[in-house]
């Protein structure tokens, strides 16, 4: 007779629970506009792949791949989660998220086209491939819907 969970699904929920914990503590610090506290979630040699496909490693080129974005190139950026897909023996994490563009500030030329195409506020949605290790990201890979896929040479 079984009274309760067994340990491997306790130990199982704890670590999906501290995955999750993380993403989304990771994910709150993108929306403080907090640059540091960012930075502070990656590996010192973590890898970051952008949307459109751009490889970023260490943490200086992290760091300045995210730069336009904390600078407020594109207005204010936040990052709303959808869905969360948690593989914990992995240690891996698909965040599912809608990024949301708020131009309603004086900017510069960056945000006024945006905003002159797009209107005040705007949206798209994408996908984080977040791989986790003793707490800190080792590789974020960034996936988003767009009007035009992703086109590199090469085998598949």
């Amino acid at each position: 007779m079984s009274t309760g969970p067994s340990p491997s699904e306790e130990s199982r929920q704890a670590g999906r629970e501290q995955l999750e914990r993380w993403v989304l503590d990771f994910t709150d610090a993108f929306n403080r506009d907090d640059l540091d506290a960012v930075m502070g979630w990656f590996h010192p040699d973590a890898v970051y792949e952008t949307y459109d496909g751009v490889h970023c490693r260490g943490l200086a080129a992290i760091r300045a791949a995210f730069a336009p974005q904390f600078r407020g190139d594109f207005g204010r950026i936040r990052f709303l989660t959808e869905d969360l897909v948690v593989d914990v023996p992995a240690g891996k994490v698909v965040l599912r998220w809608r990024c949301q563009h708020d131009l309603s500030g004086p900017g510069a030329l960056k945000p006024w086209l945006y905003r002159l195409m797009y209107g005040r506020d705007f949206g798209w949605y994408g996908l984080d491939v977040l791989h986790w290790e003793d707490g800190r990201l080792r590789e974020k890979r960034t996936y988003a819907q767009a009007g035009l896929p992703k086109v590199r040479r090469g085998p598949a």
